[in-house]
C-alpha cells in the first residue's frame, strides 16, 4: 500500500512521514532536500533554475514511484508527484519565473510520466495557514529557505487549496495543522492515526 502526504513548504510533512513510520513500521521515501543540486542555485535565482529543479524533481518522484510499484511493503511518501505539476510549476510561470515554452514541455514530460503510474492509496493533506508555515520553517533554519518571500507561500497555498479540492484519484485525509501539534503532543497525533486507521480499513 502507497500512503503519501503532501503539503506547502513547512507544513511539517517529513515529521508526519517519520512519526508514521515510526508507529506502522512503514518504509519511508523522502523528498530529496540534501542531495538536490538545483535547491541553492533556485532559491538565488529562481527564473535561471526552475525549469532545471521541476524536471529533477519529477525524475526523482518517478524513481521513487517505481520502487515503491516494486515492494510488497507499507510505504510512506514524503511529498507527491502532482504537486510538482500541479502547484510549484505551474506557480512558477504564473510568477513569470518560468518561460511559457519551459512549462509546457515540462507540462507535456509530467503528462507522459502519468500515464505509466497509479496515484497513493491514501492521500494525507497537510493544511496550514501562512503564520504557521513561517514559524516552522524558522524553527528548522535551512539556510537556503531564509529568502522564501511571504507572497510565495501564500500563492501556493492557495493553488494547493485548489488542488485538493478537486483531487478525485483516489482517497484523502486533511489535516489542519493549525489546530493539531502532531509534532509534539501525542493526543493530536493520536487522532491522526486513528483517521488513517479508519481510512486504511476502508480500503481493504
Amino acid at each position: 500500500m502507497h500512503i503519501a502526504v503532501a503539503g506547502n513548504i513547512g507544513s511539517g510533512k517529513t515529521t508526519l512521514t517519520e512519526l508514521l513510520s515510526k508507529h506502522y513500521g512503514w518504509e519511508t521515501h523522502y523528498e530529496d532536500v540534501d542531495q538536490n543540486p538545483y535547491l541553492n542555485d533556485f532559491y538565488e535565482d529562481m527564473q535561471r533554475w526552475s525549469f532545471n529543479l521541476q524536471v529533477y524533481y519529477l525524475n526523482s518522484r518517478f524513481t521513487q514511484i517505481q520502487e515503491i510499484k516494486q515492494t510488497d511493503k507499507m510505504v510512506i511518501q514524503d511529498r507527491t508527484i502532482y504537486e510538482d505539476a500541479f502547484i510549484f510549476a505551474p506557480n512558477l510561470h504564473s510568477m513569470g519565473l518560468m518561460t511559457t515554452r519551459d512549462f509546457e514541455n515540462y507540462f507535456s514530460l509530467f503528462s507522459l510520466i502519468e500515464s505509466f503510474i497509479s496515484a497513493p492509496d491514501l492521500l494525507i493533506y497537510l493544511r496550514a495557514s501562512v503564520p504557521t508555515l513561517v514559524n516552522q520553517i524558522q524553527k528548522r533554519g535551512r539556510n537556503y529557505e531564509e529568502s522564501i518571500r511571504l507572497d510565495y507561500l501564500k500563492r501556493l497555498n492557495e493553488r494547493y487549496e485548489a488542488w485538493i479540492s478537486t483531487y478525485d484519484k483516489g482517497k484523502i485525509l486533511i489535516v489542519d495543522v493549525d489546530n493539531n501539534n502532531y509534532h509534539e503532543n501525542q493526543e493530536d497525533l493520536g487522532k491522526i492515526i486513528h483517521a488513517i486507521d479508519t481510512e486504511i480499513n476502508g480500503l481493504f
